[in-house]
């Protein structure tokens, strides 16, 4: 089940090579990793998306590509996952993990009137940069570490669900078939 739900949603691995954006990177694409969707892949896929999303930096997608790359994973759900952190997402998402790098390094939040502006980024980026990189990179890790867990113990248990969902219909096709040749068998 996890396999055709991804798959139905995922592009074709054709058209991700044929992408001018990652012709540059050739021969590492073709690596079968990184386009099969099994438990360890998409798990792997998971952990790099997640971690890239909450990096507060541009290219957030070709980050996720080389680390998909690099550790193997599927490239295409590497990278969609990065669009966690999108333009509805990215202040709520930023200002937590903001907020938790405060907590981690011990300093008082910065309490300013927020103008969202291009100068205002540039200008105040000083006094934020420590608490967002820091509180960013914990964000990171844990949820990315969450995921890949959570991935894992989904796809065994769907795996295994769908076994049991098997078993009892060959049993039970067995059963029938065992009644049906009894009752052949008693009219004879």
């Amino acid at each position: 089940m996890p396999r055709k739900f991804i798959k139905k949603y995922m592009p074709n691995e054709q058209t991700l090579k044929d992408q001018p954006s990652l012709k540059w990177l050739g021969k590492f694409l073709k690596h079968p990793s990184l386009w099969h969707l099994n438990r360890k892949s998409v798990s792997r896929a998971f952990l790099v998306g997640i971690f890239c999303a909450f990096l507060p930096i541009p290219f957030q997608m070709l980050v996720a590509a080389i680390f998909a790359i690099i550790i193997r994973s599927n490239l295409a759900v590497s990278v969609s996952l990065v669009w966690i952190t999108n333009p509805i997402t990215i202040p709520p998402l930023f200002y937590f993990t903001y907020k938790v790098g405060t907590v981690a390094l011990g300093t008082e939040s910065y309490h300013h009137q927020i103008e969202f502006s291009y100068e205002y980024l540039v200008s105040e980026l000083a006094s934020i940069w420590w608490p967002l990189i820091t509180g960013s990179l914990i964000c990171a890790v844990i949820f990315s570490i969450i995921a890949f867990t959570a991935i894992n113990f989904f796809w065994i248990w769907q795996v295994r669900r769908s076994w049991k969902k098997r078993l009892n219909r060959l049993r039970k096709n067995s059963r029938a078939k065992r009644e049906q040749l009894k009752s052949e068998t008693k009219i004879d």
